[in-house]
């Protein structure tokens, strides 16, 4: 299976923002991206003028990176947005806000998707009553995400559950730190999706 193996804050760089892929550490001084917010390689720091195309594939490849995502996969969750009703753009952020490495981000079990996705993979959670080690499973309206009950003193989650309150929590989700466990209390709209993504290029790219 394909996966990159650079730098993670090469992504952001390139990027041209912070797109909070190593967690806690981004908050820091240590974050790459503060001390040189330039593009990587030789010529990062020269002017570029992208073409309608680059601007529309800089913006996929922003929010491919942001879920860690391939192109396979993501292109796959373009084509069920396409086809659910509603605005095809903010179908597909909510597929990906939906993902179970993403919930298990948002609130607060993980410093960071990667992280996120890892645990899973590890059988650390349970999705309503039944253990779930797929990144990809979809959550629903009303699912309960929870810690396992030999989870709950992993290190890494008790630290993520400390510091979870510099990103804060989203509104449509309803956490209980005392029992370890999340709800989803409605989907996300898109003004409670506060990611810099301009999601029309994205469908505009993939339509032509």
């Amino acid at each position: 299976m394909a996966r990159y193996r650079e730098s993670t804050c090469r992504l952001c760089r390139r990027e041209g923002l912070k797109l909070f892929l190593k967690g806690d550490r981004c908050y820091s001084e240590k974050c790459a991206y503060e001390r040189r917010s330039y593009a990587p390689g030789d010529h990062g720091q020269m002017r570029k003028k992208f073409s309608d195309y680059g601007v529309q594939l800089r913006e996929k490849q922003k929010l491919k990176r942001m879920y860690g995502l391939l192109e396979k996969q993501f292109r796959g969750y373009f084509h069920k947005a396409d086809r659910q009703k509603g605005i095809t753009g903010t179908n597909l952020l909510v597929f990906l806000e939906r993902r179970l490495d993403n919930m298990v981000f948002r609130m607060g079990f993980a410093n960071s998707r990667t992280e996120a996705r890892q645990m899973v993979r590890h059988n650390h959670f349970m999705v309503s009553g039944k253990p779930v080690n797929v990144p990809s499973y979809l959550i629903k309206l009303g699912d309960e995400v929870q810690v396992r009950e030999g989870s709950r003193k992993v290190e890494r989650i008790l630290e993520a559950m400390e510091t979870v309150a510099r990103r804060g929590v989203p509104q449509w989700l309803e956490i209980d730190k005392t029992n370890f466990r999340g709800v989803v209390k409605t989907l996300p709209t898109r003004e409670e999706l506060t990611m810099p993504v301009k999601e029309q290029l994205i469908v505009e790219l993939y339509s032509k």
